[in-house]
């Protein structure tokens, strides 16, 4: 635990929340939102609500941490709400989300990629093999025990923020935007078309306002967290509302709602047409740069919690081969690459990956908040000493939940591949979860409840 004087202030968590939340989907994912939306209302609340489910989950999470802190990650406080083989199979689909969160982001730059360099005639297959060997570089990469310095990863998020700022400054720009009205539909939406067209157009959302759920680590490291949390999660995720809607309302704007819908590299789009052609090759070149950094990141920390997972006995002794001299993972690192270049390969689009991966994260979102029910009433003895408490419970933890039940929903219905794809994955984890533990526990696998 961090000394008073080190503890996060109000300023400290608000910058934590911001960078944990803004990552790259936000050069991407406007144009899966928007083929999805039926019209630039639904579009523009899908981002509104997006950013409050947000808001409601990170006060979850944040309560979660205050009263059972996740020193050994998720697993440990789904063993302790539920049944170790839920527990061991949800972490697991966690890890797959984040290996196709990392495929998906190294197709958000090869695509950026193709359309600056090879002239926009690359097809799906080649801009995964262009995804699958940034995956494979920055895997030998870590293999050989070579690190980005914190330096390094500070000036690519501070590139990362100037170019959402090179995006905005297009707003000054009135002459640049796109001035060809809306195509109005030749019949009337039911009030059934509208509610399918936000929960799809909310997956594309839900995968931009992704990493929220690490406040479940702040509990114990943010000074008098009671006041200090909740101000700085909703100072934070305010931020991050008002900075998407105004980079959707730049697309909307400088491209226009109908194109919009079917564009690829809808930022390069937008720096060359307020810009000029020079602008676009530069920033392509930027944000190649900064999907690279966000490649390199999950391949260093996922392994990790692989790492804590072996050690604690949840997945097999092998998980925890680590070269001493180069303090490197072997196992660990080789298992979530080789995860990744598996969903790319099978996969291919960013669509197929954007559904499988919010499909996992329905299950691991909603599964994972609905512990501060049950820690609620087993942490009773906390309440009223300093740990912090979020208000409206239990409105906002159960708003949270369904909001990704509705997602999870919607992926099912429209594309039932993916979803069964996910279950079985779910599936398969449970089923090993049984087999490992009857192999090493013959005996005593018939007490298990």
């Amino acid at each position: 635990m961090k000394s008073g004087s080190s503890k996060l202030n109000l300023f400290d968590l608000t910058m934590i929340v911001i960078s944990l939340v803004i990552g790259m989907g936000i050069f991407r994912t406007a144009s899966d939102s928007a083929e999805k939306a039926l019209t630039p209302t639904i579009y523009f609340v899908a981002w509104v609500a997006g950013g409050l489910i947000a808001l409601c989950g990170a006060l979850t999470y944040a309560e979660i941490g205050s009263r059972f802190p996740a020193t050994g990650g998720y697993y440990k406080i789904f063993a302790e709400c539920y049944h170790p083989s839920v527990a061991f199979a949800i972490n697991c689909i966690i890890l797959i989300s984040n290996a196709a969160s990392l495929a998906g982001v190294a197709l958000i730059g090869s695509e950026y990629f193709a359309q600056a360099f090879l002239s926009n005639t690359a097809d799906d297959f080649t801009k995964a093999l262009i995804a699958m060997g940034a995956v494979i570089i920055f895997y030998f990469v870590n293999l050989a025990g070579l690190r980005m310095s914190s330096r390094t990863q500070n000036i690519l998020m501070l590139m990362k923020i100037g170019m959402i700022l090179v995006l905005l400054l297009a707003l000054f720009f009135p002459e640049k935007f796109h001035t060809t009205e809306t195509i109005k539909p030749s019949t009337p939406f039911t009030l059934l078309n509208y509610i399918e067209s936000f929960g799809l157009a909310l997956i594309a959302v839900s995968f931009t306002y992704g990493g929220y759920q690490q406040t479940i680590n702040f509990g114990e490291e943010v000074k008098n967290a009671r006041k200090t949390l909740p101000r700085g999660i909703m100072i934070g995720i305010g931020i991050i509302i008002g900075l998407y809607l105004l980079v959707q309302l730049v697309y909307f704007k400088v491209i226009g709602f109908d194109e919009l819908k079917s564009s690829r590299g809808i930022a390069a789009i937008v720096v060359e047409r307020v810009y000029g052609p020079t602008a676009k090759y530069v920033f392509t070149i930027f944000l190649f740069m900064a999907v690279l950094a966000y490649v390199n990141v999950l391949l260093l920390s996922n392994p990790r919690v692989m790492y804590a997972m072996s050690l604690d006995g949840i997945l097999p002794a092998p998980f925890k081969a680590k070269n001493e001299k180069r303090d490197v993972l072997t196992v660990s690192l080789t298992v979530f690459a080789a995860i990744c270049v598996i969903v790319l390969f099978f996969a291919k689009t960013f669509q197929q990956i954007l559904g499988f991966s919010i499909f996992l994260d329905s299950i691991g979102m909603a599964t994972s908040a609905a512990t501060i029910f049950i820690l609620r009433k087993r942490t009773r003895n906390l309440d009223g000493t300093g740990i912090y408490q979020m208000k409206l419970y239990p409105l906002l933890p159960l708003i949270f939940i369904l909001a990704y039940l509705f997602v999870g929903t919607n992926i099912a219905i429209s594309t039932p591949g993916l979803a069964l794809t996910g279950l079985g994955v779910f599936a398969f984890f449970l089923l090993v979860y049984f087999v490992t533990r009857r192999f090493h526990h013959p005996k005593s696998q018939s007490n298990v409840s």
